[in-house]
């Protein structure tokens, strides 16, 4: 059956535009909108929804100027905002990329996209041509019919007639009415006051069309039903409105839009001005890219375009000769791609159930091992396979790439394997590379080489249904398992090049990211210690306190509530007890949050009990109830699981459980640590880099008055007080001494006069002079401010005192909010990854010489600037004096490194 697509052009103009981070050439020209409408029309050209081509095809935008809408109601559309000048600035290039690429581009003066689209699906009707219509915009869904269907290519979503109803509660036939009842905000179509979407389905459920709904109007009780008899009259004209013409003279036939040749030089011309590298090697060759600048922003964040075809060989190993001539590959291969399949994503619990393996691209082959569904045919049997795999996988010379090999590691250790020869993580490539990414096995394989994959949840399925890999049947199984080793190669290919010419980062992945990783598996693989009878007395007070807490704010209340109820919480503080509302949740009630509480617990006594109440609660359910269950049944331990790649800045993230979050400014936050402990024999060791963001701040800033404070061993909040009120150190009390802290700690994380008065309890004009002081006695520090925002804007990253680089798309958006968000994290961020740089090269050098020692002391947790050390009596002399030189040298800056120590039985004791 032919096929007719017609995309909305301007639907998805305004939805690239506002869904992508503010991305650029270097030319500082804007390029969002024009990406991500060329990437759409590049999936729909494949698309199987489109069965991989249309026979007619356009892409239709809006006219500029008034509609014949406008003439019946001036208030069309009249109060949308004037279009974005970024965005203006795109749509005659995107114009000139979509009919180079060959696309018939339509606009039509005096009427909208919507009508065009309305009338050629109906032509095409009338001519027995089938219909995609590809847009966000459900005003479309009138349209569907038997021959049309309605596609957001954005977030897939396929209907038909009856995905219509099933969407919206009413069929296709019905959409005008509906969209007459709920009206139009972004259009400016006013429809009937309150009611909405579930009000609209109801009453066109109940009597069948709108015209009966206005003929039984006088029947509709409530407020909604009044609102619908003084709306009576504006119903006509609106239904109108939001009616799509299908009867425009005047338009090409269907079967006129056929695609025309692509206009390859000047396609070439516009992926060379917007630096869409990926697609201009598809027409010049990958060489060709190298001519095109490193991106300011972002110029492709999405999907790349499709790779070069490479011819894929994958097979499934069943028999011991195609095992020893795999075993024979692999261990001629310079280097190997490996990926596990296993029965659990908990690196712990996991099982193997088959290996993949790669050594060139587009050949592979997968190794089912355990695959238990019913009629799954004989397999090799597993430990038979893994004893004849061991001598290569614990080969440190037999050089091995994985994505995220950290888990496949974990994996092979629960069969007794200690894998090595890990020599590259394609996770940790596309870290470094693009750090504010996706970095998973799909967006990596869409990014870098166009390619779609196989997901998961295609082959187990999702929520309560899914089905472990055993279940998966096993021709369909090692499809996906191949696939995964040999797209891990290829991207590795893609990636590892670039470090050559980016000498910073070559350095982050190879000398920092890549042997970090070997250390935090092992700290993982260690564990700590947890008493569980420590922490069943610390939930039992807990408890007994949460109680009490109860019972005294009933007392305040004046009656029985449920504390962890937002709307009856709003009902006792704001309608009860008069408190003045400070902000409003997105449905309009007052808001109970935990900021508006804080505010409010400055003054008044129910506000202060509650965040107590919600402190302790969530530190009972959070960790003394939770850590007990989370104790491996094996080791007697609570094992982390630490995220290399999931932080712009650099640092690791601690989950399941999350041991970095443990409150600390609270006396039960702090008794919680008394439950992670050493065993008999051992103490833990604690060592923590002290004020290590503020002595980076001085490092970076080069600010000499920061710079002596640090290098004369001052205490720099005294001095930083000093300098502020004009006075000497010894003249320094508490309170300015808390004031200079505060600016110290707060304009690192870019902290204003608004948000230092509130903290402090002062005027603002007095915040604002305390910062100004700072600046005049700190010039450096305002200077480097600047200077961070400033290369933030020009390159659209910025970077650590070592080279990692830390992308910030919205540095430079035009909503408001969202680019000083960017220009605050950027000032923060070479700091906090610096930090983050030095901790993981601390870990590096302390596990180097705890190895070359053969001590028996080990690392088994790392909390920012902390590392805690595991440590038997006989070693703990020699690792108190060690810990302060290794960690202390691992980079010289201009203001020296301190490193605190401490000692005890448990975690609160050694901090």
């Amino acid at each position: 059956m032919p096929l007719l697509l017609l995309v909305d052009g301007s639907s998805y103009l305004y939805r690239a535009f506002h869904a992508l981070p503010d991305l650029r050439n270097q030319s500082g020209e804007p390029t969002g909108a024009i990406y991500g409408v060329l990437n759409m029309l590049r999936r729909l050209e494949s698309d199987d929804k489109t069965n991989g081509g249309a026979d007619y095809k356009a892409v239709v935008f809006d006219a500029k100027g008034k509609t014949f809408r406008d003439d019946w109601f001036p208030e069309y559309k009249a109060h949308r905002p004037p279009m974005p000048d970024d965005l203006v600035r795109q749509i005659e290039p995107l114009h000139a990329a979509i009919r180079a690429a060959g696309w018939p581009l339509l606009m039509v003066d005096g009427v909208e996209a919507d009508d065009v689209i309305g009338t050629l699906s109906r032509q095409a009707d009338a001519a027995g041509i089938d219909t995609l219509i590809s847009t966000g915009d459900k005003d479309l869904t009138q349209l569907v019919g038997p021959r049309v269907r309605w596609y957001n290519t954005m977030s897939n979503e396929l209907l038909d007639a009856s995905g219509v109803e099933q969407k919206f509660g009413v069929p296709p036939e019905k959409i005008v009415d509906y969209l007459t009842l709920v009206g139009d905000a972004v259009d400016g179509v006013p429809g009937v006051a309150k009611c909405g979407p579930k009000t609209a389905v109801k009453w066109l459920t109940q009597f069948g069309s709108l015209d009966q709904i206005v003929a039984h109007a006088g029947e509709i009780g409530g407020a909604v039903g009044q609102n619908l008899r003084d709306h009576l009259d504006f119903l006509p004209l609106g239904k109108k409105l939001v009616t799509v013409a299908c009867d425009l003279a005047d338009l090409p036939q269907p079967t006129d839009l056929i695609a025309a040749p692509r206009d390859t030089a000047a396609l070439r011309e516009l992926y060379v001005r917007y630096q869409f590298r990926s697609w201009l090697g598809e027409i010049d060759g990958p060489e060709a890219t190298a001519a095109i600048p490193a991106r300011t922003v972002s110029a492709e964040p999405a999907s790349a375009a499709p790779a070069d075809k490479i011819a894929v060989h994958y097979e499934t190993v069943f028999n011991w000769p195609q095992l020893d001539a795999w075993l024979a590959r692999i261990n001629a291969a310079e280097l190997t791609a490996l990926d596990t399949e296993t029965t659990s994503l908990d690196s712990f619990a996991a099982q193997i159930v088959g290996i993949s393996l790669s050594v060139e691209a587009g050949t592979a082959c997968y190794i089912p091992l355990a695959h238990t569904a019913p009629g799954a045919p004989e397999q090799l049997p597993r430990d038979d396979v893994l004893g004849r795999l061991k001598p290569w996988l614990e080969d440190a010379g037999k050089q091995k790439v994985l994505q995220n090999a950290k888990y496949d590691q974990h994996v092979f250790a629960n069969h007794g394997i200690r894998l090595a020869g890990i020599a590259h993580d394609t996770l940790l490539q596309s870290y470094v590379l693009e750090s504010d990414k996706g970095h998973d096995l799909g967006q990596l394989c869409s990014r870098h080489l166009g390619l779609p994959t196989i997901a998961y949840e295609d082959l187990c399925g999702k929520g309560a249904k899914q089905i472990g890999f055993d279940q998966v049947d096993i021709e369909r199984a090692a499809t996906y398992a191949a696939e995964d080793a040999d797209v891990t190669l290829r991207i590795h290919q893609t990636l590892h090049p670039r470090f050559a010419a980016e000498p910073g980062l070559s350095r982050i992945y190879h000398a920092i990211e890549m042997p970090a990783r070997e250390i935090i598996w092992r700290i993982e693989r260690n564990g700590i210690l947890v008493d569980t009878a420590v922490l069943a007395r610390q939930s039992h007070a807990m408890g007994q306190k949460i109680m009490a807490l109860e019972t005294a704010a009933y007392e305040l209340a004046g009656q029985p509530f449920n504390l962890a109820s937002p709307k009856q919480l709003a009902e006792i503080l704001f309608a009860k007890q008069g408190l003045p509302v400070k902000k409003k949740t997105p449905s309009g009630g007052p808001s109970t949050d935990e900021e508006v509480l804080s505010e409010l617990a400055l003054d008044y006594p129910l506000p202060k009990l509650l965040l107590e109440h919600r402190s302790l609660s969530k530190l009972k359910g959070t960790y003394t109830d939770k850590l007990p269950r989370m104790v491996n049944a094996q080791t007697g331990r609570v094992h982390t699981h630490f995220s290399q790649a999931s932080v712009v800045t650099g640092r690791l993230a601690s989950s399941d459980p999350n041991l970095q979050n443990i409150p600390v400014r609270s006396e039960e936050g702090r008794q919680i640590r008394t439950a992670f402990v050493a065993p008999a024999g051992s103490s833990i060791v604690s060592a923590d880099y002290s004020q290590i963001e503020l002595r980076i701040m001085a490092h970076l800033s080069g600010d000499e008055r920061l710079r002596e404070a640090f290098a004369h061993g001052e205490d720099v909040h005294r001095a930083t007080a000093a300098e502020i009120f004009g006075i000497t150190p010894l003249e320094v009390g508490p309170d300015q001494r808390r004031i200079a802290k505060s600016i110290n700690f707060g304009l690192i994380y870019g902290m204003s006069a608004f948000g230092l008065a509130r903290q402090l309890g002062l005027e603002r004009s007095a915040a604002q002079t305390y910062i100004d002081r700072y600046f005049n006695r700190y010039p450096g520090v305002a200077r480097y401010m600047e200077e961070a925002r400033e290369t933030a804007r020009q390159k659209g990253y910025v970077e650590t005192a070592f080279g990692r680089r830390l992308w910030f798309p919205e540095i430079r958006s035009s909503n408001g909010n969202r680019r000083q968000a960017a220009e605050r994290a950027a000032i923060n961020a070479p700091m906090q990854g610096t930090a983050a740089d030095l901790i993981k090269m601390a870990m590096i050098a302390v596990q180097e010489w705890l190895d070359d020692a053969r001590a028996q002391s080990k690392l088994v947790l790392q909390v920012h600037d902390e590392l805690l050390l595991e440590v038997p009596d006989g070693e703990l002399n020699e690792v108190r004096l060690q810990l302060p030189r290794l960690m202390s040298q691992v980079a010289e800056l201009t203001v020296p490194l301190v490193v605190e120590v401490g000692v005890g039985p448990n975690w609160e004791a050694a901090h």
